[in-house]
């Protein structure tokens, strides 16, 4: 599978973004996808992840209550939805998907077998 990551961009704090994460291929709905961010001089962060049928997400304690994750397997689409943002929330955000990745490795990286190019999200103070 494909990805691309898009919709970051310049926010300031307190604002809100919407990250797309569009995927190719028929077979889209059988992977889990996760949501990481890297800022400079870091290491990759995770952010959210969402089972193949939607269902259950998962969230990094950053993020918790700020961020959403969602998908649409009709249109091979998961989505990011970050509000509150602050201005470490600074990063390239990068998607990633993996057909069987197990709860335990959810936030792992390494775990992940696809990943998307990755999209710049800035926030000002």
């Amino acid at each position: 599978v494909q990805l691309q990551a898009s919709g970051g961009g310049l926010a300031q704090a307190g604002g809100s973004l919407r990250l797309s994460c569009a995927a190719s291929g028929p077979t889209f709905s059988r992977y889990a996808v996760a949501w990481f961010r890297q800022a400079p001089g870091k290491e990759r962060e995770f952010v959210a992840a969402i089972r193949r049928s939607g269902t259950t997400p998962y969230y990094g304690d950053s993020v918790k209550g700020r961020f959403t994750i969602s998908r649409d397997n009709a249109k091979n689409t998961v989505y990011l939805q970050m509000n509150s943002l602050k201005p470490e929330d600074t990063a390239i955000y990068y998607c990633a998907a993996d057909a069987g990745i197990i709860t335990s490795s959810i936030g792992i990286p390494r775990n992940y077998d696809y990943w998307g190019q990755g999209t710049q999200v800035t926030v000002s103070s």
